[in-house]
Parts: structure tokens; sequence; C-alpha cells
């Protein structure tokens, strides 16, 4: 087995921990179990590649005005405030 150091924001961190606890198991079968999740998830052979974001071309969304790249700027600095959406 592998030893490895990983940074996690807080808020996960502790969502993770209570998960952890409530199913009694460590940390480090949390990750290692959820690692396994993703690898089951998306195979190797589905290594699709996402193509690049674009805004919604409906003019009614209320960013009229702004470039792609202005609204895409937006959405990532929206993000970094409100990593996890709630």
């Amino acid at each position: 087995m592998t030893k490895t150091q990983i940074q996690v924001p807080e808020e996960l961190y502790a969502e993770l921990k209570g998960f952890a606890k409530r199913r009694e198991w460590s940390l480090a079968e949390t990750f290692r179990r959820g690692a396994e999740l993703l690898l089951e998830t998306y195979p190797e052979g589905d290594s699709k590649v996402s193509a690049p974001w674009e805004p919604p071309s409906s003019g009614q969304v209320g960013w009229k005005g702004l470039s792609a790249e202005q609204i895409h700027d937006l959405a990532l600095e929206d993000q970094a405030k409100n990593p996890f959406g709630s």
C-alpha cells in the first residue's frame, strides 16, 4: 500500500469525516472507496474529453452585454466562492 498526503477543502473534509464515522470506516477507507467508485464510474476506455464550456445561447438568461469569456470567468469566480453549490 502507498502512503500519500492530499489536501481537501475544510467543508469537504468535515462531510467526509462525518460520512466515515456514520459507517464506522476510517477516513483512509472512505477515500479508497471513493477512488474505487470513480474508477468504476469512469472506466479507462471511456476517456472522452468533454467539450469546452459554452454559455447558454438564449437571450432570456440575463447575461446581455457580456462575452462568453466574461461569463465563463464569472462562473469560475462564483464556483470558487461557493464550491459545493450550497
